[in-house]
């Protein structure tokens, strides 16, 4: 975390400003020091006293579709981090605020706790919300497409991306969901935040919609597949969900007839992210990283040829 000097001394005006409207936000702190919680990917976000403030990343949808999403955040905030305020635009970027809450820990992640959180909001009532449909994933795409063109693995991770579904490249329709819920669309345990009172919430609704909630259990079940998550925390979000009536729940072989190709798709997207990270600092691949073009690689191996 980087602490922010004196507003004389600010890295830039954007800083400045969200500082200056995270100390003027209610359960904001005028005299608090803010501090830097994430800084990456064209996405700032500052702690101010007991308020969040995010830039969020030029060209991602906002807007109309961001405000239906920060209020059903709003009318579910046993669920989810109720926003303090609508979005404002700052400097061209478009501005939100939030309660802090604090991060999930590396000691003893709640992965029942989130199971059970992500259950709730896949049974709640959709009907009574005004969010998008969640169609595909398309953060997939956009990393296979910031890909160097060069490299052993990139050139794995594109062969697998190009065995997936029509409809998941961006190619064709996206099908209708078999039973559509309303979905985070992002889920994974560093969309938690424990609150004063000691209950979990989820964070970062950008991507909140109707659509199939086998999606939001397919980042973990990437990181299962290729060997990163352990089975007993894989185990431990299952008995979660499934304990609270999840509608994704369902027995083990029939579950991931289910996961199989959001997990696919889940895992290329990761590994490209984790490639073009390593290639930008000019670093070889960690294990992680490597385990999962590795299960891109056996991604492909499973296939003949693309789908369609």
């Amino acid at each position: 975390m980087r602490m922010l000097p004196d507003m004389s001394d600010a890295p830039s005006a954007l800083d400045a400003e969200l500082v200056a409207i995270g100390r003027a936000a209610p359960g904001g702190d005028p005299d608090a020091e803010p501090v830097t919680l994430y800084d990456r990917h064209g996405v700032l976000v500052l702690r101010v006293g007991g308020v969040v403030v995010k830039a969020h990343q030029a060209g991602r949808d906002t807007g109309p579709p961001l405000a239906a999403r920060m209020a059903a955040a709003a009318a579910l905030p046993e669920l989810l981090l109720p926003p303090v305020g609508p979005p404002r635009r700052v400097r061209d970027r478009v501005v939100t605020v939030w309660p802090y809450g604090e991060p999930v820990g590396p000691e003893d992640p709640p992965w029942e706790e989130g199971g059970r959180l992500l259950a709730r909001l896949h049974l709640t009532d959709h009907r009574r919300l005004t969010v998008p449909r969640w169609e595909r994933p398309v953060r997939a795409a956009r990393a296979v497409a910031r890909l160097s063109p060069d490299g052993a693995a990139e050139r794995v991770i594109r062969e697998a991306f190009a065995g997936l579904p029509a409809w998941v490249r961006g190619e064709a329709p996206a099908p209708p969901p078999p039973r559509p819920t309303l979905i985070h669309g992002d889920w994974h345990l560093g969309q938690l935040v424990r609150m004063p009172d000691g209950a979990w919430r989820m964070i970062d609704v950008e991507d909140l919609g109707i659509g199939d909630p086998a999606w939001d259990l397919a980042r973990p079940a990437a990181l299962f597949s290729a060997g990163v998550l352990p089975p007993e925390d894989w185990s431990r979000l299952l008995a979660g969900y499934a304990s609270a009536g999840g509608p994704a729940a369902t027995p083990e072989g029939e579950l991931w007839d289910r996961l199989d190709i959001p997990a696919q798709t889940l895992a290329i997207q990761i590994a490209a992210t984790c490639v073009i990270s390593a290639r930008s600092a000019g670093r070889p691949l960690d294990g992680f990283e490597d385990a999962l073009v590795d299960a891109c690689s056996r991604i492909s191996a499973t296939r003949g040829s693309p789908r369609t």
